[in-house]
């Protein structure tokens, strides 16, 4: 029986590249939906509970993706609700790599030392991946501040997952290279989620700055984020920091989001959020 993905997706038109991890994954066939929403979601997901007989079902998949977190978030919980009884299929949440990319960084983050008790600043947090990313470093121990250019942004995104998952994150505006400066004294911990092309730090900021231990960076489209570091480091020793790149880091968020997927087709019961897909990445690490 051919192992179906039905990939739901927030924005105008579904992800080229969930599409293509999806078949690397071992999806058989990727059905994409658009513009979908917790209102219009019902007669789909009812599309794949009903189709097949039990012992089947998990062949039959859902993969919730998008640009938007907290739109990604709600329709997940909206396909879960039609869910009942001996008619479910495995669901899997990713909006804009969120989840598999924030539990990349940081399980080689803490491959590379302890993370409790240290002190955290997620640099242009308020995105996707900075948000969960913020999560997983404070329920592994750290302390953990976001960043945002608007300091009601990270109030916002503070907010969010404190709800989700009941973590306290603290919001800090920092909308310039002084401000940056100024929020990540003394901390042992710097990962930065910013824009594409947006450099936060540059390479004087951080290099004599006693208290960091480790840096990573999401960013892989020149300039960096982090000013004096490579999209390719692999837990290098960078003016005595450890230092994880976009890529270095990366190739571990590929086959994590690879392994999730064929896991999907294990049973009809798999969930896949932030805590199963950081739990597996920290395996994987």
């Amino acid at each position: 029986m051919k192992k179906l993905l039905f990939q739901f997706d927030t924005d105008t038109h579904p992800s080229v590249f969930d599409t293509v991890v999806a078949y690397d994954g071992g999806a058989d066939h990727v059905i994409g939906h658009a513009n979908l929403t917790p209102t219009n979601v019902r007669s789909l997901v009812e599309g794949t509970i009903f189709t097949r007989p039990p012992k089947s079902k998990k062949n039959t998949a859902i993969f919730v993706g998008g640009s938007d977190m907290e739109a990604g978030q709600a329709l997940f919980e909206a396909v879960q609700s039609y869910f009942f009884p001996s008619f479910q299929v495995s669901v899997m949440l990713d909006s804009n790599g969120s989840n598999t990319t924030a539990a990349a960084a940081v399980a080689k983050l803490a491959s590379s030392g302890s993370l409790s008790g240290k002190k955290a600043v997620v640099l242009a947090g308020t995105g996707p991946v900075g948000q969960r990313a913020a999560v997983m470093l404070a329920q592994e121990g750290a302390e953990v501040s976001i960043t945002s250019r608007h300091l009601d942004k990270a109030k916002h995104a503070c907010a969010n997952m404190k709800k989700r998952f009941n973590v306290d994150l603290t919001a800090i505006e920092a909308n310039s290279f002084d401000s940056r400066v100024t929020a990540i004294k003394g901390a042992n911990i710097i990962l930065a989620t910013g824009a594409a092309g947006v450099e936060l730090l540059k390479a004087e900021h951080w290099e004599n700055n006693s208290t960091l231990e480790m840096i990573a960076d999401a960013n892989a489209t020149p300039p960096l984020g982090i000013g004096g570091t490579d999209m390719m480091d692999k837990g290098i020793d960078r003016h005595g920091k450890i230092i994880w790149g976009a890529i270095g880091f990366g190739t571990l968020k590929l086959a994590l989001h690879r392994a999730c997927i064929e896991k999907l087709f294990e049973n009809n019961k798999q969930v896949f959020d932030a805590e199963l897909i950081f739990k597996l990445a920290k395996e994987m690490a």
